[in-house]
């Protein structure tokens, strides 16, 4: 009998020492969240020092359940080995079959282009504002130029020129994102980002630094390109990936230059301004630069479900679009 109360009296003790440390734990997360809450809620309290942060909390968890802080965006030596599944995904995107293996490429690459991990400061102490430069016909006659120019970092995106355009937008280009068939001569002061659709742009990145013998891809290419080479970045084929699988929702068959220069954007920067993306006041969609008409919602992207996107980061605060009328 004595026994048996004994074993009741620790029995209690047990679920009472249970039952007040799951309320120790949910009043802990009940003085957190409203701390978080607080912290994002008033300026140089967040995730950042900027007014706004990308990576500030939100009440929806529409954003969170896209962002992937861990996913590898910019690639070196370390994070060059690609998961099956990856590997799978992006070659399926090229035309061409491999006749050199990828890692080998790897190391042509990075013996002579940086192999550094790029942008791994955030923190609370750090603001770093990025403009996301389109090629909209909506620059013309915005006077954006220099707005534009303010900020820490200016993405421009393929062929975009500045010159002759200054007054709209701007003449500060910090990194430019391209490939082969859009390549652009850069100032010394620009990073050449290459986004990598296939293995062939890579081993054209190494040719236009060397031997210069890769001319043609699926179309006639430059076989060289004036840019700094210790400046060259690669976005990682598994960012590719990423943003179509988790951003895009598998839309289209891979998402557009100007959609993952945006999340690329969202990954490096603490405030994304995004200029020059839509179409005109008219409704007409076309380059700023010349009179060629674009469709963002034909072709292999999902430009559709691309525009929706946008449209919900800027509802959810997390980008600040200028239309220019």
């Amino acid at each position: 009998m004595v026994l048996f109360v004994k074993r009741r009296t620790l029995c209690i003790r047990a679920l009472f020492t249970i039952g007040i440390f799951f309320l120790c734990v949910l009043f802990q997360n009940a003085l957190i969240h409203p701390f978080l809450k607080t912290s994002v809620d008033f300026p140089g309290g967040g995730l950042c020092a900027c007014d706004k942060c990308v990576t500030d909390l939100n009440d929806t968890d529409w954003f969170f359940t896209r962002f992937n802080p861990t996913v590898p965006f910019l690639l070196n030596r370390r994070n060059s080995a690609l998961r099956p599944d990856v590997y799978r995904w992006w070659k399926g995107l090229q035309r061409e079959t491999f006749n050199v293996s990828y890692t080998e490429v790897v190391d042509q690459m990075f013996s002579l282009f940086p192999d550094e991990e790029h942008y791994s400061d955030a923190g609370p102490d750090r603001c770093r504002t990025c403009a996301v430069v389109g090629n909209s016909g909506n620059l013309l006659r915005s006077n954006y130029g220099p707005l534009i120019d303010l900020h820490d970092v200016v993405i421009r995106i393929n062929r975009g020129p500045t010159k002759g355009y200054e007054k709209d937008v701007g003449s500060k280009t910090t990194h430019r994102i391209l490939y082969p068939e859009s390549a652009v001569d850069l100032e010394n002061s620009t990073h050449l980002v290459l986004l990598p659709f296939k293995i062939k742009d890579m081993r054209w990145l190494v040719s236009a630094f060397t031997a210069r013998q890769i001319t043609r891809t699926y179309i006639r290419v430059r076989s060289t390109v004036n840019a700094n080479k210790d400046k060259v970045m690669i976005i990682h084929p598994e960012f590719i990936k990423y943003v179509y699988e988790s951003w895009l929702q598998k839309h289209g068959k891979y998402p557009s230059t100007g959609f993952i220069t945006l999340i690329f954007a969202l990954h490096v920067c603490d405030q994304v301004d995004v200029f020059g993306f839509g179409a005109t006041d008219a409704g007409i969609w076309h380059h700023y630069f010349d009179r060629s008409l674009t469709y963002f919602n034909r072709g292999s992207h999902g430009g559709d479900f691309e525009n929706k996107t946008i449209n919900e980061l800027l509802l959810l605060n997390k980008i600040s679009i200028h239309k220019g009328w």
